[in-house]
């Protein structure tokens, strides 16, 4: 998650959790204890899966379930992201793009056409005046063959 600019981060190699520090005013002090609380309230908030450094012994019991539950939800979350980011990755290992394909084949002498390269040539073939009625026909049913597949 992206936190303030001025922002004190760590990883706490005991806890395993990262932790950031907000910056507060000169001296270290961030006013009354209420404003304190407020503060930490709206930073808890916005900063769900992160351990603010504040003290602890000023949240409600509802706060930290509330908070607790959030985490949760976030770390389900970040699970599934990395799961989908896997799975992509294994398909885009297994599969290459087309235009290497083609410079493969080409290297091989061979010409691979995708259907609607194909479909193009049948069109202009059965629009040839050149094209005899054989061929006109043999265009269209190739025509109605990738038509169908679209």
């Amino acid at each position: 998650q992206a936190v303030p600019a001025g922002s004190h981060v760590r990883l706490n190699l005991e806890t395993g959790e990262r932790e950031a520090k907000l910056p507060g005013r000169e001296n270290g002090e961030s006013g009354t204890r209420e404003e304190r609380r407020r503060k930490r309230y709206r930073h808890a908030r916005h900063w769900v899966g992160w351990a603010v450094d504040v003290n602890a012994n000023s949240f409600t019991s509802e706060e930290l379930k509330k908070a607790l539950a959030k985490m949760k939800e976030s770390e389900k979350a970040e699970r599934k992201v990395s799961f989908l980011f896997l799975k992509q990755c294994t398909v885009r290992k297994k599969f290459r793009p087309i235009e290497q394909l083609k410079e493969e084949f080409e290297k091989l002498n061979m010409k691979m056409e995708t259907d609607y390269e194909i479909m193009l040539k049948l069109i202009s073939k059965f629009n040839s005046s050149a094209s005899t009625l054989d061929e006109k026909v043999a265009a269209l049913y190739d025509l109605e063959y990738y038509v169908h597949q679209v």
